[in-house]
């Protein structure tokens, strides 16, 4: 029997070309490509990693966006991901992080049903760089009473299959864990190098499942989704105030440069 993994990823706005209104407060979209999330990459080339090392293996990866997510998807699918699932409906948009994950744990078992399967190893990546909130990979484990790691920075799965090692990342060192299959990891970018695309996957991607659900289709509660459901709202979005231009202090000795050092404090006022 195959090996399950579900890799959930999300399509965002390249945030190194992005801008915002000064105005209003809210992001400028126009004008501004789509990439699949960076985390939620390091997350597909480990399950991808997994298929290569043990072969029977099905990558699945499941987003939720507008109908132009599609794109993102297939290239996932072009990097050797074997189907993919979007749901898309406006009866979601708008949706935080406790909406967006009330959508997500309905369409993984729409999905598990469908397919007639059960998912045994859950990856996502540690945050959105649009939100960088590092909610929706939790609380997706907590619905589905699955254990989890966060902040996985290296894992091995066993010969059975049926436990990983995990190396987490921590402020100040790192925890070794062992947890049992079926589990969620979340995923940071020390994990791995995200594979390109290759020709060939490029040309097979057009033949691999793709479905498109709608929030009728995964049988979710509206009243547990989109924005009248969220419990948190972006109140404002803004530019940080440019910093002050710094100053160098020299000297021919580390003594000198701290007695400048503190001259200069004294006539700020600051000591």
């Amino acid at each position: 029997m195959a090996f399950n993994i579900l890799v959930c990823a999300k399509q965002v706005p390249d945030t190194n070309v992005i801008k915002i209104n000064p105005k209003t407060g809210t992001l400028i979209r126009d004008g501004v490509p789509s990439i699949l999330n960076n985390d939620d990459a390091n997350a597909l080339e480990e399950a991808l990693k997994i298929k290569d090392e043990f072969g029977d293996v099905i990558v699945t990866v499941v987003s939720m966006g507008p109908p132009q997510a599609q794109d993102m998807l297939r290239e996932c699918l072009a990097m050797g991901a074997d189907e993919g699932i979007l749901i898309s409906d406006r009866a979601v948009g708008g949706s935080d992080t406790q909406a967006t994950s009330n959508a997500l744990v309905a369409t993984i078992k729409k999905a598990e049903k469908e397919m007639g399967k059960a998912f045994d190893l859950v990856f996502a990546g540690r945050q959105a760089i649009d939100g960088d909130t590092a909610q929706v990979g939790p609380q997706i484990a907590e619905k589905l009473d699955l254990p989890q790691v966060t902040y996985v920075e290296k894992c091995n799965l066993n010969a059975e299959m049926n436990e990983l090692t995990v190396k987490r990342n921590l402020e100040d060192g790192y925890e070794i864990i062992k947890v049992k299959t079926p589990c969620m990891l979340t995923a940071i970018k020390e994990l791995n190098t995200p594979r390109y695309m290759s020709i060939g996957g490029i040309f097979s991607a057009e033949d691999k499942p793709m479905y498109i659900w709608s929030a009728a289709d995964v049988e979710v509660d509206l009243a547990t989704v989109g924005l009248e459901a969220s419990p948190t709202n972006v109140f404002r979005s803004f530019t940080p105030a440019p910093k002050g231009k710094g100053e160098m202090i020299e000297g021919d000795s580390a003594k000198e440069v701290v007695g400048k050092l503190l001259v200069g404090l004294k006539a700020k006022h600051i000591i």
